[in-house]
Parts: structure tokens; sequence; C-alpha cells
């Protein structure tokens, strides 16, 4: 079976395996979930198994299943109707496909460079977001006490930093500087969540703002990473990370 048919047909059973999730009896609803974003890591390792090198079991792969788990929590926010199953249901079809292609490039582009790399970053950078909104949207509408939704804000975003730093420059091993970089953003978004919690704001204003945390911590350490990052950049920035804490603190409804 050819690569590209490997991924529509992973993309389809998982987007079935999705549907299934939908019609759980509700008090076996997480344990579905769980197993689903299992069986998503497994059927994803299949579908990439081509290329895929030892480490990548932890750079690449468990992107999908993240972004399996997110969709899928997501579900409980959503109305029951078969329209809102039916868009969920071709939205997650479309963006695994989209996610297997993006590996795919990650994983043929180690040592060289191809064109298609910098989609595969902006579409990499792109899902990190999302799976960042919908998983974060979700701890914050548990209304758990601050120290568990801190915990969790960092337990969901760690895997995120860690995959999304390593994609930049792709290396054959897993370096202590990316673990590092990684562990530092994943604090600045501990203390974010921290903060937030104590605001007076709706939950997904909360979840977006921990997002937009995400964002610009990406963008630095990418440009880091890259060698790019000077002093204008830094400043572009910084007034954007200022722009947006004005903007939440003023002009964003409240709970």
């Amino acid at each position: 079976m050819r690569r590209r048919e490997k991924f529509v047909v992973s993309a389809v059973l998982l987007s079935l395996g999705l549907l299934g999730v939908q019609y759980t009896a509700l008090e076996y609803r997480y344990i579905a979930i769980a197993i689903f974003t299992v069986c998503t890591y497994l059927v994803s390792s299949w579908a990439l198994n081509d290329d895929l090198q030892r480490h990548e079991r932890l750079t690449i792969v468990p992107l999908p299943s993240l972004f399996a788990l997110a969709v899928s929590l997501f579900y409980f926010l959503l109305p029951e109707t078969t329209l809102s199953r039916v868009l969920l249901f071709v939205f997650f079809g479309v963006g695994v496909y989209a996610l297997f292609l993006t590996a795919n490039i990650y994983s043929v582009a180690k040592g060289r460079s191809i064109q298609l790399l910098h989609a595969a970053h902006a579409v990499g950078l792109l899902f990190n977001l999302l799976i960042s909104l919908l998983l974060t949207n979700t701890v914050y509408s548990l209304r758990l006490p601050f120290y568990f939704t801190s915990a969790l804000v960092g337990f969901i975003h760690f895997p995120l930093i860690f995959m999304s730093l390593w994609s930049v420059q792709l290396d054959t091993e897993i370096k202590k500087e990316l673990t590092l970089y990684t562990f530092l953003l994943t604090l600045i978004l501990v203390e974010l969540a921290l903060v937030t919690s104590f605001l007076p704001l709706s939950v997904w204003y909360n979840a977006l703002f921990i997002m937009s945390g995400l964002y610009l911590g990406l963008g630095v350490l990418h440009s880091f990473l890259r060698g790019r990052l000077f002093q204008k950049a830094l400043t572009e920035y910084s007034l954007v990370a200022i722009f947006i804490g004005i903007l939440f603190i003023i002009v964003f409804p409240s709970k």
C-alpha cells in the first residue's frame, strides 16, 4: 500500500472511531476517549512507519493522538445534533490527514531541505495552537482548583512544545537544550494559567490567553533556534505580548 493510501485509510478509520466515541454511553465516554487516543497513536505509527526513526515516535507520532484527544473532549461542549457530529467527523478526518502529511514531510526532510518544509512548519504550528485551545478550554470548563488547572495546562503543553521545537531543526537525537527550552516555556504557561485562574475571564478567553502565550513563546524560541532572533523580531514579539495583555484586561468580557 502506498503512503498516501495509508494516510487516507488511517484518516477514515480514525474518523469512524471518533464517531463511535460520540455514541458511547456517557458513563463510559472517558474510557472510550482514552482507548481512542491510544488507538490513534498506534494507527499513526503504522501510517508513518516507512521513514520513522525510533526517536520520532516521541517527536512526530504523538501529535495526531493529541489532536484526537482534543477533538474528542471538545465534543462534550458541542450540542448533540446530527449536524455537529457530521461537521466534527469531516473536520477531524481532514485534520488527521493534514497531520499525516505534515509528519511525513518532517520525517523525509531529515538531513536535507525540501520546499514543503516551510508549509509543514506553518501547518504544525496551526495544529499546536488549535490543540492548545481545545484542550485548555476543556480544562477550564472542569472548574477545578487553580493548582489542578495549572498542572493540567503544563501537562498538556509540554509535549506540544517539545514536538514543535524539535520540528525546527529536525535533529536525529533529542538534545538536552531542547528539553530545557520545553520546560522553560511550559513553566511560563503554567504561571499564566495560575494568573488567569484568578482573573474574571470566561473559559474561552482563558483558553485564548494561554494559546496566545504559546504562540508568542514558540515564535521566540523558533526564531532563536533558527538563529534569527534579532532585536527587531524581539521588539515585535514584545509589542504583540503587550497588546494581547491589554486586550484581555480591558476589552474581553468577564465570566
